[in-house]
């Protein structure tokens, strides 16, 4: 295992290069693909590229918040010193990797936004409670808990057919969380992660290079490095206003009151936008005047370029994938030597291989979901573990995909090969509990 670790490591370092550079290859690599595969010449390909390219954009802007407002609300003093308090249960390098992949887990089973910055955030303090843990696998632990995000409260597929209306209700029907989120499978998938991946995570401990150990001692965060601008006796009014506890409560309160509304009306909807909302508003309640407030935000949008600028590479990638038919293919593939009882494992390998050219969980079920719950209708396959394999196979290769690592890479100060020797690790040991998990439920 040691040895393992070490190759994986050594081999990211030296060819994996910036997640930019990623994007623009595998931006060449699907280009080339839909003009030898598919009917689409390379000027079809081209539009294809840019038709698609602008399609994230909401997204990123949504991405983007989460980095700004996660900063932002760590910054706060408050939320400083609980994290830091928590983080007191580390003592050890192996506490500390144990303890920041269990909270990641259990923050992207309550919404995959959330877990996103709490596992980065959380990875920051504890790797200053402990300075001498890796805090190259600590950034990794804390991502590792988008290994569960499909099977928790924010699962976009589960939760898309359990919705009456959805695009494939004529041929699906709808399906109760009670079929999906809480199945055997599931249950069983998420429980056996949530007990192993610590420890496993802990092992990898073990394979780390001690000449390529990040010493988390020398890393300091922007919130150290930089305070905000106080302005000691403001004197016109426009400083005055600036400077108004009274303005950041009025705004403050009326956020408050439209989470109460929101909750109220929609449940336990912890949606990416009202984690976004959330955070933005305690944060301007805990950094008490729109002057200190703004100086963080300043800060803290630095973080956010990495997104801004890849996600439309991202866009284009899917833009072509989807419109050359090339994600129909590999997909029509694997359902081609399926069977009633193998269809769900396969529909989980072809997820994990199409996930890595269209990330996004809701965007790949419109490609692969006709195509999976079509052949499980044929088979006499389960439609909803089919439907939950789909998932799995799109949390799953997360791991080694660079676009969901840039929010936490962006929060943590770290570049994607500084993390993926150890993401490749997790993702060859998350195969096993998965298909166990699909073949023996």
């Amino acid at each position: 295992m040691k040895g393992l670790t070490s190759f994986f490591d050594r081999m990211v370092q030296r060819y994996l290069p910036d997640a930019f550079l990623f994007a623009i290859i595998l931006t060449i690599v699907v280009y080339l693909l839909g003009v030898l595969f598919t009917d689409s010449g390379p000027v079809q390909m081209i539009e294809h590229w840019g038709t698609g390219f602008w399609d994230l954009l909401a997204f990123a802007m949504q991405m983007a918040l989460v980095v700004v407002t996660g900063y932002i609300l760590a910054s706060a003093p408050v939320v400083k010193n609980l994290l830091a308090k928590l983080s007191t249960l580390a003592n050890t390098p192996a506490q500390a990797i144990m303890l920041v992949t269990f909270v990641a887990i259990i923050a992207c089973l309550i919404n995959y936004g959330f877990g996103l910055v709490v596992g980065a955030l959380f990875a920051i303090h504890v790797a200053k409670r402990v300075p001498s843990v890796d805090y190259r696998l600590l950034i990794a632990s804390g991502y590792s808990g988008m290994l569960v995000w499909h099977g928790g409260f924010s699962a976009s597929i589960p939760l898309t057919i359990a919705t009456p209306g959805h695009f494939l209700e004529e041929t699906l029907g709808t399906i109760p969380v009670v079929e999906t989120l809480f199945s055997p499978f599931n249950i069983f998938t998420v429980l056996v992660l949530v007990i192993t991946l610590p420890l496993f995570n802990r092992y990898l401990l073990n394979g780390t290079d001690p000449l390529r150990n990040t010493d988390a001692a020398l890393w300091k965060s922007d919130t150290e490095e930089q305070t905000a601008h106080e302005i000691a006796q403001p004197t016109t009014p426009a400083e005055k206003l600036e400077n108004s506890q009274i303005v950041s409560l009025i705004i403050g309160v009326m956020g408050l009151a439209y989470m109460v509304y929101h909750f109220a009306t929609n449940g336990f909807d912890l949606n990416i936008n009202i984690v976004n909302f959330i955070f933005l508003f305690l944060g301007i309640i805990l950094h008490k005047t729109p002057r200190r407030f703004l100086d963080t935000v300043s800060n803290g949008v630095k973080n956010a370029g990495g997104i801004i600028i890849q996600f439309p590479f991202y866009a284009g990638i899917m833009g072509m994938m989807v419109a050359s038919g090339l994600s129909e293919q590999m997909s029509l593939w694997f359902v081609s030597f399926s069977t009633e009882y193998t269809l769900p494992f396969f529909s989980f390998i072809s997820a994990g291989i199409v996930n890595f050219f269209v990330p996004s969980g809701g965007g790949q079920w419109a490609v692969q979901g006709p195509i999976m719950i079509q052949a499980a209708l044929e088979t006499g396959a389960d439609t909803a573990k089919t439907a939950m394999a789909v998932a799995w196979g799109d949390a799953w290769t997360n791991m080694i995909q660079p676009f969901w690592a840039l929010p936490a890479l962006a929060i943590a100060g770290l570049k994607v090969r500084d993390i993926m020797g150890f993401c490749v690790m997790i993702l060859l040991f998350s195969f096993i509990p998965i298909s166990i998990g699909l073949f023996l439920f």
